[in-house]
């Protein structure tokens, strides 16, 4: 069973980069940072990330980004792989001004159904043993009765991701090969059906960090001549897909 790494609070900034950029990047923070285990021994670094994204019907949540709200959240069911005994994460991922707060519950993959059509999961079956979890399953579930969210798209890429493993308060992830699809069932397989490509062939790079800004990290942007930007996977992805793409998929399955 995976660790879970998660940074409950912190600061982000993106950039979108051509290839040669990030492996620029991955020069550099290694000699800050330590490449995260998962990735270690995997082709370029990286290691796969699956999310199933929720929204309402009328695609509040998409909407509240796009309009550029400073409070607003997502809620997602993130996974890794196919197996059976792997757990599946449930996010709810808050941006408050410039701050970004996650809250997350794994369960198993058998009980991860079960909260998508609304109910707790009981202490057994989560997967990992910390109070916090069912306290994020019940404001994960909250926020779905609130706004009726059901999945709507798939979102996956590779991620190469350097951490500082003191504390974990610093961390440099690239991801690649961005994929989204609409997913309109209740459904976590990483094979995905009419996906499209957001960024292209670019990557996108995030210093994350939860204390005080690391003085290196200046010294990353200036010396790579980049520029922080916008890169909301799953809106773009949903504004390339097309809210009618997603609504069709959604009226196919249910035919299912």
């Amino acid at each position: 069973m995976r660790s879970d790494k998660l940074q409950p609070q912190r600061f982000e900034f993106k950039y979108v980069v051509h290839e040669e950029v990030a492996l620029a990047a991955r020069d550099f923070v290694q000699s800050y940072l330590e490449i995260d285990g998962y990735g270690a021994t995997l082709p370029n670094l990286s290691y796969p990330v699956h999310s199933l994204y929720l929204d309402s019907d009328d695609f509040r949540l998409y909407d509240q980004t796009i309009n550029g709200n400073k409070n607003r959240y997502k809620l997602r069911a993130r996974f890794y792989e196919n197996s059976p005994d792997a757990p599946i994460y449930f996010e709810i991922k808050r941006r408050i001004n410039n701050t970004i707060r996650k809250q997350r519950g794994s369960v198993s993959r058998e009980s991860a159904k079960d909260v998508l059509q609304g109910f707790l999961p009981s202490s057994t079956e989560i997967a990992h043993d910390d109070p916090k979890q069912m306290l994020a399953f019940e404001e994960f579930l909250r926020h779905v009765n609130e706004i009726q969210a059901h999945p709507k798209v798939h979102v996956a890429y590779l991620r190469e991701a350097w951490i500082s493993t003191r504390d974990n308060s610093v961390r440099v992830t690239m991801d690649r090969q961005v994929r989204c699809g609409p997913e309109t069932r209740l459904h976590f397989s990483t094979e995905m059906h009419n996906e499209v490509r957001p960024f292209g062939d670019r990557v996108i790079l995030e210093l994350k960090f939860t204390e005080r800004y690391p003085n290196w990290f200046s010294d990353l942007v200036r010396a790579l001549h980049i520029q922080q930007g916008s890169a909301a996977k799953y809106v773009d992805g949903l504004s390339l897909l097309g809210k009618e793409t997603v609504r069709t998929s959604a009226y196919q399955s249910a035919w299912l």
